[in-house]
């Protein structure tokens, strides 16, 4: 299950030692100086340009963060899905090294560099090469695209807001690590606006009546990451653990819906390395006869252990058989979760 976590190229700490960013507002220590006004190009437009770093958040991973907001997907794309998480991410395209797709801006994991002219905007990623361009020369999205991993993207200003317009999307991709789908017909919608020097706040809009009843709108905050650059960082590098993905169709262990009501509860995070992909509130349900952790599902292989597609679960009782807590575990090590009803 870990070996494709694993094979994400991630440079958490991607940074050259004693480098001063040149150009930018310090307070008196010598410190960056995030709270300055945010800059303007020469043609008044505000500047984005620099390396930022989204706000940690599950996005990435998941979408979809309550059980409640799953319905969005029709049903098509969620049996998909749902075959998706049962096989572990088996194809997921990011295992094999292949480009992320549209959600690749939301992981926190990663600084993006962008580079700004009047006519066109570059945006860089740190992991795998990645780069798109969004054009600012006042021509349209083209009505008929040849397919592409990475879309096409045009802008224009509103007022202080850069609006980015995407489409021609491929289907190889998925909308987040957990293997939500989408189709050649999505749009996505983007929206940055520079508050100050050192804050962004961003917001997607994923459009794709295909594979959804509505758009899917997330917001984020995204910092100047000053005093720091990116690192080169490719998939294929040593991508030696590919071979062993196997995945698989069905759950190990079938468990009744007494058992698995058991656990259906609220859990408040307590002590352990719980980091940017993880919430500090689980909540678990039971629903036909399927468990999930927020919107999750959870794939049993034991009375009490599960496993996602990023952690294994544990479920801890009392002598008196009652559930007292679970213990997340991921890459980043265990994390005990307390139940609180």
């Amino acid at each position: 299950m870990k070996t494709a976590l694993f094979l994400l190229p991630v440079s958490l700490c991607a940074q050259w030692l004693d480098f001063r960013t040149p150009g930018i507002p310090r307070t008196a220590d010598g410190k960056p100086n995030l709270a300055a006004p945010a800059p303007k190009t020469p043609d008044g437009k505000p500047d984005l340009s620099g390396v930022w770093r989204p706000e940690p958040n599950p996005y990435f991973y998941d979408v979809i963060q309550e059980l409640k907001d799953e319905a969005i997907f029709r049903p098509a794309a969620e049996a998909l899905f749902l075959k998706r998480v049962a096989e572990f991410r088996r194809d997921d395209p990011q295992t094999h090294c292949l480009p992320r797709g549209p959600s690749d801006i939301l992981f926190a994991g990663q600084l993006y560099r962008i580079m700004q002219s009047p006519a066109v905007i570059a945006l860089l990623y740190e992991g795998g090469g990645n780069y798109r361009q969004i054009y600012l020369d006042g021509r349209k999205l083209p009505k008929d695209p040849n397919p592409t991993w990475r879309g096409y993207s045009i802008g224009h200003w509103e007022g202080d807001t850069l609006v980015v317009e995407s489409a021609g999307f491929n289907d190889r991709t998925w909308l987040d690590r957990v293997g939500h789908p989408h189709s050649e017909q999505m749009r996505v919608t983007e929206r940055f606006r520079r508050v100050d020097f050192g804050h962004m706040q961003f917001q997607v809009i994923f459009d794709d009546p295909q594979t959804l009843i509505r758009p899917l709108i997330i917001s984020l905050k995204v910092s100047y990451a000053a005093d720091t650059d990116m690192l080169e960082n490719e998939c294929n590098e040593n991508s030696r653990d590919e071979g062993h993905l196997g995945g698989r169709e069905t759950a190990r262990v079938k468990l009744s819906p007494a058992v698995l009501a058991r656990y259906a509860g609220t859990y408040e995070f307590r002590e352990g390395g719980a980091g940017a992909f993880f919430p500090r509130t689980q909540t678990v349900s039971l629903v036909n006869g399927q468990l999930f952790m927020n919107a999750l599902p959870l794939i049993p292989q034991s009375e009490t252990t599960f496993e996602t597609e990023t952690a294994e679960i544990a479920f801890v009782m009392d002598a008196s058989g009652q559930v007292t807590h679970l213990v997340l575990t991921a890459a980043g090590g265990d994390n005990r979760y307390d139940r609180k009803r």
